[in-house]
């Protein structure tokens, strides 16, 4: 059995489809999902999917490139909606100096104020970086000095220095379809080398389908290639990765009950 640990089910891609998703996720043995939130005022939707399956939870959060139209200036309206029983992560968030759509210091105070939320409610904070491996982990520990949080850095892609940072903070690594790509031969020799008891998968669908699938829709049942190919890449069974990221999902977010 899978979990996939980060999708966007309320996306276009996947209207009036959703059923058949979970259908089909379920036959490639991927039983449960989280489902994204990147925008408050898409959360009720959201929050709409994950009611409608037993076995689709799903987070409450503002994506850093959306801080300049949802600016979150104070924690205490995430730990509000982080109330429903459906709600089990905070996010996602984090920095994207890649894009920019969001100025900096936007990014920066939206960050802090969604860690804050995670230290309150006990619940992971899902963070995204790109291009801004420096400044997410300097506000990480600074928040985690603090008080102390949990989560994870979500759809891995970059460096060590950030992904053993986060470990020794007591965060796990989720690791995406990008793993399997021919060209990212840099994060698996880093994915090679990363305990498999600090791992997560998922798809970040609809985006970064893996091989054999690139270039099409992304969905929660690919979810299980890029658990094949982490077992390929660290040399152990298959059966043994499925195991190991799924006991880590649940004791990561403990809210959760399969």
């Amino acid at each position: 059995m899978l979990v996939d640990s980060h999708c966007h089910l309320n996306f276009p891609d996947f209207e009036n489809k959703i059923a058949d998703v979970v259908r089909r996720a379920s036959d490639m043995d991927v039983k449960y999902m989280q489902t994204i939130c990147t925008k408050l005022g898409e959360f009720p939707q959201i929050l709409d999917i994950a009611n409608d399956y037993d076995n689709i939870w799903c987070s409450v959060g503002v994506h850093p490139n959306n801080v300049a139209e949802e600016e979150l200036t104070n924690a205490e309206e995430l730990i509000k909606l982080a109330r429903d029983n459906k709600v089990i992560g905070i996010g996602e968030t984090g920095l994207d100096y890649y894009y920019e759509h969001s100025p900096r210091e936007k990014q920066q105070k939206s960050f802090r104020e969604h860690l804050k939320a995670s230290a309150e409610t006990g619940l992971p904070v899902i963070v995204h970086t790109r291009d801004a491996d420096d400044d997410t982990l300097r506000i990480m520990q600074e928040q985690y000095a603090i008080k102390q949080f949990t989560g994870l850095i979500h759809c891995f892609s970059t460096g060590s220095k950030l992904a053993y940072g986060a470990i020794e903070l007591g965060m796990y690594i989720s690791i995406s379809g990008i793993v399997t790509f021919k060209k990212a031969t840099a994060l698996q020799e880093i994915v090679k080398e990363l305990p498999i008891e600090k791992m997560l998968v998922e798809t970040d669908a609809p985006y970064l389908a893996p091989t054999p699938h690139r270039g099409k829709t992304n969905e929660p049942g690919f979810t299980r290639h890029t658990a094949q190919f982490i077992a390929e890449l660290k040399g152990v069974p298959y059966d043994e990765v499925a195991k190991k990221t799924t006991a880590n999902f649940f004791e990561l977010f403990s809210k959760a009950k399969p």
